[in-house]
């Protein structure tokens, strides 16, 4: 008991450690017990946002808005996460190499380019606010209710990026404890602070929906303060200076290079998400959109400390392809697809088995509920494959192969699912239902792809 005691306490600690070197099993469970609760807190934004939003007045407007926005934030997830992923390409790569000081250079080159590109989409986020609801498909009546909660949410893009992408850093060093921390003490924030800035405490006044945007954009600030601390001030492998920040054109290149298809990568997949919600929102309603988003953001708590056990492969294999171990940057794959599929079986069956009970807690809405619950009994048909493709996509990612999975992306969600789902909802007449089947399907496919596009093993050329 006391060896497994320690072993949590170096998890979670942030020493440094040699990943190239340790034993494999080792390294991957140091690296994904602090990744999955970093995800795990990421998710926890969202469902404590529903949690409060699903009890106010007007709930299926406040619940249909924050969906919808989130729908929209996803893009700019997208951009985070996509630098995110050059970055932790580029610092692992570099840290494999026992070069700390050019990963500090490289990660002060994508965090340079990452803040003016957010900065831009930021500002015409909160100036096009109410029309991107419309665009959306809500309805007038919800737009005016919601539009100061999706300006809000819009004007914190740079803070989400930072959050991402600093943390893409930490965890490209193998410092996954910082990058948790961070967003422990976020949500810990903002936790506190929802209830009193929505509901009003003592000199505090209710604020409602948009009380909920400022809980969570003042929490990811905090968060994002602790990061730039341990990135800026404080002792650690990747520390960057002030000067790392002028710009180094060969570098940026290499930004840019693998950034760009990985950025692609997810705008692809976050764009399917949202043309799904608008596909649920026109063919079902205001009912079937919540129940939609309700099961949405029930599944992304889950599936995000999935993704979080599949960043391990993401760090080891840069590691090790920087310390020129293949075969250990192949090993490390596969064992984190073994953790990952344990994990997915797991939540397939709480899905199954306590659906009604999870979808009850954030609303007392009957029609919602059942949309919700069959959202997520649907869905969870392929989780089993969504955690074998989390870690097939991060390994391609890690490897700074970017372009492979953009490509598996477009032709799974673009040319398969999006066809399919309008195919089903509307030629077969089954509504929300056939977007829901649509979903697990083109996993399943992106996932086999993947997988023999991974055992190829072209991303072993790749230089960064």
């Amino acid at each position: 008991m006391t060896k497994y005691i320690d072993f949590l306490k170096k998890a979670f600690s942030g020493e440094e450690t040699d990943f190239t070197k340790v034993n494999i099993r080792s390294a991957v469970l140091l690296l994904a017990i602090p990744m999955m609760l970093e995800m795990a807190m990421e998710s926890v934004f969202a469902l404590v946002d529903l949690y409060f939003v699903g009890h106010l007045k007007e709930s299926g407007f406040a619940i249909q808005t924050v969906g919808l926005t989130e729908s929209v934030l996803s893009i700019m997830y997208s951009i985070a996460i996509g630098m995110s992923m050059a970055a932790t390409a580029m610092v692992a790569r570099r840290i494999g190499e026992k070069n700390p000081e050019q990963a500090s250079r490289s990660a002060a080159q994508v965090l340079l380019v990452s803040f003016a590109v957010t900065f831009l989409l930021s500002l015409l986020g909160i100036i096009y606010a109410e029309e991107i609801l419309i665009l959306m498909g809500s309805r007038p009546e919800a737009t005016a209710y919601g539009k100061n909660f999706t300006r809000i949410m819009m004007a914190s893009s740079v803070i989400i990026m930072l959050l991402f992408l600093i943390n893409g850093i930490f965890r490209g060093a193998g410092n996954a404890a910082i990058a948790m921390k961070s967003l422990w003490i976020a949500n810990i924030a903002n936790i506190i602070l929802c209830p009193v800035l929505i509901n009003g405490f003592g000199p505090v006044p209710a604020m409602g929906l948009t009380g909920a945007a400022l809980a969570t954009t003042i929490g990811r600030s905090i968060g994002v303060a602790y990061q730039l601390y341990h990135l800026l001030i404080a002792d650690t492998q990747i520390r960057i200076k002030l000067n790392y920040f002028k710009p180094d054109i060969k570098l940026i290149k290499s930004v840019v290079k693998i950034a760009t298809p990985g950025i692609f990568q997810f705008v692809i997949a976050s764009c399917s998400w949202i043309f799904l919600a608008q596909l649920v929102a026109t063919t079902g309603g205001e009912n079937a959109s919540a129940g939609y988003q309700t099961a949405l953001r029930l599944m992304m708590f889950f599936m995000l400390p999935a993704w979080g056990l599949s960043n391990a492969a993401s760090t080891l294999v840069g590691q090790n392809m920087g310390a020129n171990e293949m075969l250990r940057a192949e090993q490390s794959v596969m064992k984190t697809v073994k953790y990952n599929v344990i994990f997915m079986f797991a939540v397939s069956l709480i899905f199954f088995f306590l659906g009604d009970l999870l979808v009850g807690f954030f609303t007392q809405d009957n029609e919602i509920k059942n949309f919700a619950k069959n959202a997520l009994h649907i869905m969870s048909v392929g989780f089993i494959f969504y955690g074998i493709g989390m870690v097939m996509i991060n390994a391609f990612n890690g490897a700074g192969d970017t372009w492979t999975p953009t490509w598996i992306n477009f032709f799974g969600f673009w040319l398969f699912q999006i066809p399919l789902a309008y195919f089903l909802s509307k030629y077969l007449e089954m509504g929300p239902k056939g977007v829901f089947i649509s979903i697990p399907t083109a996993e399943i496919l992106i996932t086999v792809f993947a997988f023999i596009f991974f055992k190829r093993g072209k991303w072993k050329t790749i230089k960064v």
